[in-house]
């Protein structure tokens, strides 16, 4: 289950959101850059995202219940995959601006308080975003994260942008505009796919990273000392929520309660080297061929 605290950061974001659409929209409205233009659109994602994103940990931060008794946390994978398609849209729409500004140039106005105004809404993204990463990593939300990377990238397209107004203003050249905001268009692009592409895999019930199976692995070896043997290790993630399971084979003359002493140990110490771990176990004779027919998703299917 996702931490509810959590939401204070969308609504976070979606302050930000706001605030930064009313300054690069002024400062467009002042210069006429499609740059800027292009960066206010950005904004206006922004703002969708982190919406989407309150939503999404709202209900990642239900309890489970009969129907959903895994959790809500894959809601969070809805949220980022919609944000990376949103980052899509985005670029589309800044490179269509920029393409129109190449076929009809027109000068650029008052650019110096537009170029004011604007970092003034970069710092306060820059600012957003570093908080959001903190959150994020710390809780392992995947929809933070995305979040923290949209407003990164539009603190870089923002960067770009100002660079070639400035340019603009510098060399007097006004197709620099709009050739810096298909150059930022292109660049997001890049972020929205790696979003998507997380996302997916996410909701394909993707195994855990290999460090953190690595893990798993040396504890369950730990225990073949004592006679045990392992099988069957399925490892997925949903949300901060990461779930393992597997089989444990022990001589077939052991007591009852000494097997569920070993699952109970062998649990406790894969929860202590993977946080946020939900451990199913499923305990074996050893000698008995049963035992190893239902080693793969199918009973008795070839590996």
């Amino acid at each position: 289950m996702a931490q509810p605290h959590l939401r204070r950061y969308a609504v976070l974001s979606i302050v930000a959101a706001v605030f930064t659409i009313g300054l690069k929209g002024t400062a467009y409205l002042l210069t006429g850059s499609v740059g800027l233009l292009s960066d206010a659109l950005e904004s206006f994602v922004n703002l969708a995202a982190a919406a989407v994103a309150l939503l999404a940990l709202s209900v990642a931060a239900r309890p489970a219940d009969e129907d959903h008794a895994y959790g809500h946390s894959k809601a969070e994978y809805l949220s980022s995959g919609f944000e990376g398609a949103l980052i899509l849209l985005a670029s589309v729409a800044i490179a269509y601006a920029a393409i129109q500004r190449i076929l009809r140039p027109r000068p650029l106005e008052a650019l110096g308080v537009g170029l004011g105004i604007s970092l003034v809404a970069t710092a306060v993204n820059f600012g957003v975003a570093r908080i959001l990463f903190r959150a994020g990593r710390r809780s392992d939300s995947i929809t933070l994260e995305a979040d923290a990377h949209h407003l990164m990238t539009d603190v870089w397209t923002s960067i770009g942008v100002l660079a070639g107004v400035g340019l603009v203003h510098v060399t007097g050249w006004p197709l620099l505009d709009p050739i810096v905001a298909i150059v930022v268009a292109a660049n997001i692009v890049r972020i929205g796919i790696d979003l998507l592409r997380r996302s997916t895999l996410g909701l394909l019930d993707t195994a855990l990273p290999g460090a953190e199976r690595d893990a798993i692995q040396h504890v369950l070896t730990s225990f073949e000392a004592q006679g045990a043997q392992f099988h069957a290790l399925r490892t997925r993630q949903a949300g901060a929520r990461r779930f393992i399971s597997f089989h444990v084979l022990v001589p077939g003359g052991w007591t009852v309660q000494r097997g569920h002493d070993l699952l109970e140990t062998i649990e406790d110490q894969i929860r202590a080297a993977v946080p946020n771990s939900t451990v199913f176990t499923h305990l074996e004779p050893i000698e008995d061929p049963v035992s190893f027919v239902d080693t793969h998703l199918e009973r008795g299917s070839p590996p």
